[in-house]
């Protein structure tokens, strides 16, 4: 017998076209939206089209292209409020300044949002029966994370890796070094077809960063 089939969808928000991201279990129809950073009625259009409920939001990181959305997609979902998972409690700082971040983009609807739960390296979560292992990748934000499955060989990495490219490091708060060593400690160390969601542009493969990305080789 078939195992669970995860599903996905993306959708680009923002003026950073930033990939949000739903995924959710074929079989149950229940789902997550990770990295809503705004365009709120897209998202929800995008929910209502797909037919799953959402059962929780998950953050990579505290950017407002990823986060911004996150308490206004929260609040307009409905039923009672769904958690809101992750980052890291080093990106806390950001979260906090959400509003003051999106003032200097022209977005005026970001409010801070405080998380249900932060998450940390070994953490996991659930989207359905389908379970992702948190891995701490630092660098492009201090608490940066990722979401693995091995089961589906299959991972949401955000802004640490994206096809022939890595996450900015050049904030006050950016770390080369250390984006780096958590790609080459905790990302390429999965296999060639293990395939991923970048924050931003096109999905890639493990197989094809190890061949082509130029800050990995």
């Amino acid at each position: 017998m078939a195992g669970p089939t995860l599903r996905g969808g993306i959708v680009p928000v923002t003026a950073f076209q930033q990939n949000c991201t739903l995924l959710w279990d074929d079989t149950t129809k229940r789902g997550a939206v990770i990295d809503p950073g705004g365009d709120v009625p897209d998202i929800l259009a995008a929910i209502e089209k797909s037919g799953i409920t959402v059962e929780k939001i998950l953050l990579t990181h505290g950017h407002i292209d990823h986060a911004g959305g996150a308490a206004a997609l929260r609040d307009a979902l409905p039923g009672k409020p769904v958690p809101i998972e992750g980052p890291d409690l080093r990106d806390k700082f950001l979260l906090d300044a959400l509003a003051e971040q999106g003032g200097k983009f022209g977005m005026t609807d970001a409010p801070p949002v405080t998380p249900d739960r932060w998450l940390a390296e070994g953490d996991t979560v659930t989207i359905g029966p389908h379970i992702f292992q948190v891995l701490h990748c630092p660098g492009h934000t201090p608490g940066h994370v990722v979401f693995i499955n091995r089961a589906q060989n299959f991972g949401i990495l955000g802004d640490v890796l994206f096809r022939n490219s890595v996450g900015r490091t050049d904030f006050p708060y950016g770390d080369t070094e250390q984006l780096i060593t958590a790609i080459k400690t905790k990302v390429m160390v999965l296999p060639d077809d293990f395939t991923f969601i970048c924050g931003h542009g096109n999905s890639s493969s493990i197989g094809a960063e190890r061949r082509s990305n130029p800050f990995i080789q």
